[in-house]
């Protein structure tokens, strides 16, 4: 009867055992139980849970290159805009070499012994040429010479910088060259005037310009220069008005550099913006000795080296400046996406390596702690038939035990 009460004890001992392990779902749940794998499961699971807090961080860096990504596509598509635009200010009218005319023609008078025949007439064009130079196009042998003294003049004054730095030029009948009849292009495809043989002075503005008074800040020739220049008559003035169709142009183009700096300065995520210079910093496992810096650009208009346009663009050189410098910063916004694609790759590709580690780690941990359930409960369900047998065992022992009493 003692037998049967121990064999009972000991068999709800085991059932508690299992019971606890079909509860919990492990069967080591305390050192107790098995010290060595109790521990290395604890270091294996601690450090799962140390990549797991990393692995977040590693969300949010990649959610900030995101951002610095969609900025540079956007500001790309923004220099683009600002870049046609150039273009479409390109194809207005433009008044080509110089940024205001000034040109005096009142009272020319018409030399008494010409050198050259009414019949035979010059055609002058006054421009720049490899540099500020003043040539003669289309100028007949016989008025070659007469020319020569007077353009030589003029373009020594132009050489040595003392007709510069001004924003209109003058020009003169040229008393040297004894001209019947003069004809001269002031501005290629801007302005035009003619010397008849008669001496009247007539002067044409093409399309998209016209012709006004004189206002201040504006360049007149006086007789020194004149005369310097080999150039001879009395002095009125003439001067071509800003192309307005440029000037609203290059406002279009300002408003484009604001709205990038504005992107710029709005593509930062939890209060890191890789377009404004911050450096990201993302770890990659837990001791900190693995990781990357994403180094920040500046993105804005000044970064991009985009420069507003020069005198609301008034002359070609001045549009193409600005057409260079939106297609070398296109260039640098390709490299920027280019390296920030990279790095979301590099930190993507650790993200999927520290999800596989962490399963790792906990897989080994579980295979170390956690039970079999179907063992388990067959356990259970054998210690159960087991306890059953133990207390009909108990109880027959007792029966015969009180048997025995009775014989007395």
């Amino acid at each position: 009867m003692r037998t049967n009460l121990l064999s009972l004890q000991n068999t709800q001992s085991l059932m508690d055992t299992t019971q606890e392990r079909l509860s919990t779902g492990l069967k080591v749940n305390s050192a107790i139980d098995n010290a060595s794998s109790y521990y290395t499961a604890q270091s294996l699971n601690n450090r799962a849970s140390d990549l797991s807090a990393l692995l977040d961080s590693m969300g949010q860096g990649i959610q900030t290159i995101q951002a610095a990504n969609e900025g540079i596509e956007a500001i790309t598509e923004f220099v683009e805009q600002a870049k046609a635009i150039a273009n479409s200010a390109r194809d207005a009218a433009s008044k080509t070499d110089v940024k205001t005319l000034n040109a005096k023609f009142s009272d020319l008078k018409t030399p008494q012994t010409p050198k050259t025949s009414a019949a035979t007439a010059l055609t002058l064009e006054i421009k720049k040429v490899n540099g500020d130079k003043v040539e003669a196009l289309g100028s007949s042998d016989e008025h070659d010479k007469a020319v020569t003294v007077a353009l030589a003049k003029l373009n020594a004054k132009l050489a040595t910088g003392e007709l510069g730095d001004k924003d209109a030029s003058t020009f003169k009948a040229a008393a040297d060259a004894a001209m019947k009849e003069f004809t001269g292009t002031v501005l290629e495809d801007v302005m035009e005037f003619s010397i008849s043989a008669d001496g009247k002075v007539s002067l044409t503005a093409k399309a998209g310009y016209q012709i006004a008074a004189k206002g201040a800040g504006e360049f007149a020739g006086q007789g020194d220069k004149a005369a310097d220049t080999g150039l001879a008559g009395d002095t009125a003035t003439s001067t071509v008005n800003v192309n307005t169709d440029r000037q609203k142009y290059a406002e279009q183009f300002n408003e484009i550099m604001r709205q990038i700096d504005k992107l710029a300065k709005d593509s930062g995520y939890k209060g890191i913006n890789l377009l404004q210079m911050n450096t990201l910093t993302v770890i990659f496992n837990e001791d900190r000795s693995s990781q990357i810096e994403v180094k920040g650009v500046d993105a804005s208009s000044t970064g991009l080296k985009i420069s507003n346009p020069v005198d609301s663009w008034q002359t070609d050189e001045d549009i193409n400046k600005s057409i260079t410098e939106a297609e070398n910063a296109i260039s640098e916004l390709r490299i920027m996406a280019s390296d920030y694609g990279n790095y979301y790759s590099i930190v993507q590709n650790r993200q999927d390596f520290t999800k596989n580690l962490i399963n790792v780690l906990t897989e080994g941990a579980d295979n170390l702690t956690l039970a079999d359930m179907n063992e388990e409960s067959a356990n259970m369900l054998a210690l159960q038939t087991r306890q059953q047998l133990a207390i009909n065992s108990l109880s027959l022992a007792s029966q015969a035990a009180q048997g025995v009493l009775q014989l007395f």
